[in-house]
């Protein structure tokens, strides 16, 4: 006879993980005490009733929903056994995904695939507490309240590093908005500022050309190579937990609620991921035909322009895979005000550019080979 166990699902160890993970979820609901978006629990129990009570909305509210994953980031939390900072790459690629049409995250939910929860007597309940912990915090920076969530063991479907946990995880966030704040794109003008927003790290986005430099220079296993910071690898400084700015843009917005004043102008959010500042500056600009100048980034991680060398990855293919440090750009036409606004949330900011009346998109070029090509055309 072959039970669910051996064919690789441990229901009672689920049940044990999803209690790990409801409680973490319990613990965000204060986020949005006495806000939209107020968690209503009348079992408290963590496969019980829970709802949000949305009845009494004024008129041109809309509501939306955005997903997204962590990617091949995961991978480096095994070979680390560090899995505290992917909650902030989570939580930061749908949150911020959310801002950037002129919305506020209110709800978020994720699924959580892995091949296997771990045997009997030695569970891998500490990287699901580690997963849980960083959750937490992203909430909190997000003012986001995580309403639900599914663990699957999926024994033939997923895959990874090491001989503990391997997992995929992606999340789904529920946003609203005002029509009269929806960002479309025409409220852009030529003149306005673009002010960038640092990310010291990679977010989660072309981290499988960070994997391949990194295999093919230091070997198979990589993530222990020292790179001389103090007792920081290489992996520890990939696994840079992504900020998440999207608190701070709803502040500047006023968000969904037309009652709340809006603390900044801003015309138009590019929240910089896949596809780097061309892409995701492109995007927004399509439906002005404006274009963009940018002569005053950040200037970029040793780390970066080290593995852009070692990868002997071009200027402009780096600018499309990574975000080189910018990793939010708010477009407005009061940057001095903006800023101040980002700085009481923490952020480090600075003007780093204008929108222009030419289309196309022009960085002042701050990748290895600046000195041959000083500026570069998108």
């Amino acid at each position: 006879m072959v039970t669910y166990s051996e064919a690789g699902v441990n229901v009672e160890l689920g049940n044990d993980v999803s209690k790990i993970l409801y409680n973490a979820a319990r613990a965000t609901w204060k986020n949005r005490e006495g806000k939209l978006g107020e968690i209503v629990v009348p079992f408290d129990d963590f496969s019980g009733l829970r709802y949000v009570n949305v009845s009494g909305l004024p008129e041109g509210t809309v509501m939306s929903l955005g997903f997204d994953g962590i990617g091949t980031k995961v991978n480096l939390a095994q070979r680390t056994r560090n899995h505290r900072t992917m909650g902030y790459d989570l939580v930061a690629m749908v949150a911020d995904d959310a801002v950037v049409r002129g919305a506020e995250p209110v709800l978020l939910g994720s699924i959580l695939d892995v091949k296997s929860l771990g045997p009997k007597d030695a569970p891998y309940l500490d990287e699901v507490k580690q997963l849980a912990e960083g959750y937490i915090g992203a909430a909190r920076d997000a003012n986001v309240a995580v309403v639900t969530g599914e663990t699957a063991e999926l024994p033939v479907c997923v895959e990874g590093y090491g001989d503990r946990i391997k997992y995929n995880w992606g999340a789904g966030v529920v946003w609203f908005a005002n029509k009269k704040r929806l960002f479309t794109g025409k409220e852009i003008q030529a003149g306005d500022s673009l002010v960038g927003f640092y990310e010291p790290g990679f977010r989660s986005n072309g981290i499988s050309l960070v994997r391949r430099i990194m295999e093919k220079n230091y070997g198979p296993e990589y993530q222990t190579f020292n790179w001389g910071i103090g007792p920081y690898t290489m992996a520890d400084l990939i696994l840079t937990p992504s900020k998440i700015y999207s608190k701070a843009i709803v502040a500047m917005t006023g968000g969904w609620d037309l009652n709340r004043k809006p603390k900044a102008e801003v015309h138009g959010v590019v929240n910089v991921t896949g596809g780097g500042i061309p892409e995701k500056l492109g995007r927004v600009l399509k439906p002005s035909g404006l274009g963009a100048e940018i002569n005053n980034p950040f200037k970029p991680t040793s780390f970066l322009l080290h593995l852009q060398d070692k990868g002997e990855v071009s200027d402009r293919e780096a600018y499309k895979a990574w975000c080189f440090n910018t990793g939010m750009i708010a477009i407005t036409p009061d940057a001095k005000k903006l800023m101040e606004v980002a700085s009481w949330y923490g952020i480090e900011n600075q003007e780093i550019g204008f929108i222009r009346k030419e289309s196309g998109i022009r960085i002042k070029n701050m990748g290895r080979g600046s000195h041959v090509e000083p500026w570069l055309d998108f």
